[in-house]
């Protein structure tokens, strides 16, 4: 019976652990075969696009971003449901950051690395709403400020090189509760998820990783 009862208590606790995981939605593999599949979008004016590699490290794949005086970025369009899974998770790394630069300005608007959550509101791109995720080389986490090129897209610091330069780190933030939080809108469902790392404005160089971003319920 001791017996019994112990094998129906690993039962019940692979069975929550399954279920979680089934509530996780991954969004990047970072493989050679996906990389190809990701739609690259080299901002307008940047003399050179970042340089994106694939590596693997003992927690799985992860993505390798070298900006030289470059801004482009790795965009997916996905659908996600935020009354399921409301949470993006991201696990990243600053090697080389941006040091001295005014990130909410113009002539510095660039950073390390930064995940941006995106909603389509209208027809073209330049009516989109996003969330900027960034892992700022100069600001404080909790900061947040809209974008000095357009005020539907918000930056927001997760995480901070001042506490984590060269380790790796692992955020979470409610993107639904975000987009009331910026836009105020009540959005159901993303639309699609970019990856950017530049260095165009400020001219300078930043090396980044990126590794297990997903969506979960909690």
């Amino acid at each position: 019976m001791h017996i019994k009862l112990i094998l129906q208590s690993i039962f019940i606790i692979l069975f929550l652990i399954n279920f979680s995981y089934a509530n996780n939605i991954n969004i990047f593999d970072f493989t050679l075969k996906e990389l190809d599949t990701l739609k690259v979008r080299k901002v307008r004016g940047a003399d050179n696009k970042t340089i994106y590699t694939v590596g693997t490290n003992e927690k799985g794949n992860y993505l390798k971003a070298e900006a030289n005086n470059a801004a482009s970025g790795l965009g997916k369009e996905i659908k996600i449901d935020l009354n399921k899974t409301p949470f993006i998770n991201i696990t990243w790394k600053i090697e080389k950051d941006l040091p001295g630069i005014k990130e909410d300005t113009k002539k510095n608007h660039d950073f390390a690395a930064r995940v941006f959550v995106i909603k389509k509101t209208g027809a073209t791109a330049l009516s989109n709403r996003a969330v900027n995720y960034v892992f700022s080389s100069n600001s404080s986490i909790g900061n947040n400020w809209p974008s000095p090129y357009t005020k539907k897209s918000i930056d927001n610091v997760l995480s901070t090189t001042k506490n984590n330069l060269n380790n790796w780190v692992t955020v979470k933030a409610n993107v639904k509760e975000d987009f009331k939080k910026f836009h105020d809108l009540d959005v159901k469902e993303l639309d699609g998820i970019a990856i950017m790392s530049d260095t165009d404005n400020s001219k300078l160089k930043a090396i980044a990783y990126y590794q297990n971003i997903y969506f979960s319920d909690k």
